[in-house]
């Protein structure tokens, strides 16, 4: 039902655009200290309402699961109907998305049929009733409270999906954007998340951003990026007015006419995750339908090509890493991005090599106190192979990495955390583990930040977030665990 015409040509023009990336050195320099944006995650939408069929259990491990044969996403994306009685078709795959540990958030495409309008045009199938802002004010409550009822905590709500691509579905002004986000969208029971332009059109941001009272609103900005030039991933407006905001690119797909085997097309995923992370700072990459011949998994529940791509970020760019400074452009047609995560000192790094043949890069990482970095490969002949480890030389190791593929070297050993002298926190032995209900989940008796999150996974069922208290009236802290058993 998604109408993709206009949106093949600019991403084919994206995608051409993205192959003139010029040379700048062979050395790839990771800065720790330079932090960028928080990284929230990495998903897609599941949308049985359209689609016909719901994920199964087994695709819905095999989306959020974090395992071998997994792809670690984070982050679901689920419909706002304007028909009440299909909510509940999006409570399955919410509910078994949170149980492994990711967030849910929610878009509407149409208002109820009382506040909108029928235009009939090629630009607009309806058009928002401004008189009808309240009542829809009501329906999003409505929702959230829908799903919370039936075990769906949302994260945040939109406010409406690509308004400005509105041939199938409901168009707003920008002035209209503005005024129910000034006015109305501060009674919105859930975080709220911008209305989402199809091609990051700053025009449906600056007034909302110009305007404290306005911005105030919303919680995240949330944009689309079909046919977006490279150069247009940036926004000195946001930069400026709301350094602190969260950016989430909520909606993308490469293309859709072809297999997600397909290589090296599958590959051009991996160039569109970093330029969403590194030139366009944004803290979540949200594919369009998980399951689907073009998308991370194939129609039968396996992960394509395109899936191990994303997986290459998705499995150790967790959330609450920071994406740090790095040598974004290493050699020609070499992409490369790092993060960063502080409790444990994890450090991950990112290469995208467009070349056919095989690249050698020099990779020095101030501060890190790695011993060295295992490194995983998708190519054409590998889909997230581990590929060996790579020790370290003081705070440098150079590796090579294959033609057509996506690498990403992860940090073992002696991390940054594990060196420092333990804060007070970290002294105390003995840790009470709870869920994010209050129930207990058991204890561990441990010093450092990295071994307590090991141990902790001896007794989770389930990746996601705890809470960690010390026995003795220290602060809880809440932790990220992947280390289940």
């Amino acid at each position: 039902m998604k109408r993709i015409g206009l949106k093949r040509a600019a991403l084919a023009a994206v995608i051409l655009c993205s192959l003139t990336t010029q040379a700048v050195a062979q050395n790839v320099t990771v800065s720790l200290t330079s932090e960028k944006q928080l990284i929230r995650g990495f998903g897609g939408i599941s949308l049985p309402e359209w689609q016909g069929s719901d994920l199964t259990a087994a695709q819905q491990k095999t989306a959020f699961g974090n395992a071998d044969g997994q792809i670690g996403m984070s982050i679901l994306r689920i419909w706002v109907s304007d028909n009440k009685s299909a909510w509940s078709q999006a409570v399955p795959t919410a509910k078994a998305a949170i149980a492994a540990g990711a967030i849910v958030f929610a878009t509407p495409w149409y208002p109820p049929s009382s506040m909108r309008a029928n235009t009939g045009s090629s630009t607009a199938k309806y058009s928002m009733n401004t008189s009808a802002f309240s009542s829809y004010v009501t329906h999003l409550n409505d929702f959230v409270a829908f799903m919370k009822t039936n075990g769906v905590d949302l994260y945040a709500i939109s406010i409406q999906n690509e308004p400005d691509y509105a041939s199938d579905w409901t168009y707003w002004s920008a002035d209209q954007v503005y005024q129910f986000t000034l006015n109305y969208a501060g009674q919105i029971t859930s975080k709220v998340i911008s209305a989402e332009s199809f091609q990051y059109k700053k025009n449906l941001y600056d007034l909302i951003l110009n305007d404290p009272k306005a911005l105030a609103n919303i919680d995240i900005l949330g944009a689309h990026t079909y046919g977006t030039q490279v150069s247009a991933f940036a926004y000195p407006l946001a930069d400026q007015k709301a350094p602190k905001l969260e950016r989430w690119m909520t909606e993308h797909y490469t293309e859709s006419a072809n297999d997600a085997d397909l290589w090296p097309m599958a590959l051009d995923v991996g160039t569109d995750i970093h330029n969403t992370m590194v030139e366009g700072s944004f803290s979540a990459y949200v594919w369009w339908f998980i399951r689907r011949k073009y998308s991370p998994m194939k129609e039968d529940g396996n992960i394509s090509k395109r899936g191990y791509c994303m997986a290459q970020y998705s499995k150790f760019i967790r959330p609450g890493f920071v994406r740090v400074d790095a040598t974004k452009a290493p050699a020609t047609n070499v992409l490369a991005s790092a993060y960063y995560n502080k409790t444990d000192g994890k450090t991950v790094v990112v290469v995208v090599n467009k070349n056919t043949s095989a690249s050698s890069l020099k990779f020095t990482i101030a501060g890190t106190k790695a011993n060295s970095f295992i490194k995983y490969t998708t190519s054409s002949s590998k889909s997230l192979a581990k590929d060996g480890s790579v020790a370290m030389s003081g705070e440098s190791f150079s590796s090579s990495v294959d033609g057509q593929s996506v690498t990403t070297f992860v940090s073992e050993g002696n991390s940054a955390v594990q060196t420092k002298t333990p804060s007070a926190l970290e002294a105390i032995t003995e840790y009470k583990v709870f869920d994010l209900k209050g129930n207990v989940l058991g204890s561990v008796n441990l010093s450092y930040g990295e071994a307590v999150q090991e141990r902790i996974g001896q007794i989770v069922k389930q990746p996601g977030m705890v809470v960690v208290k010390p026995v003795g009236g220290q602060a809880s802290r809440v932790i990220l665990t992947d280390f289940v058993k």
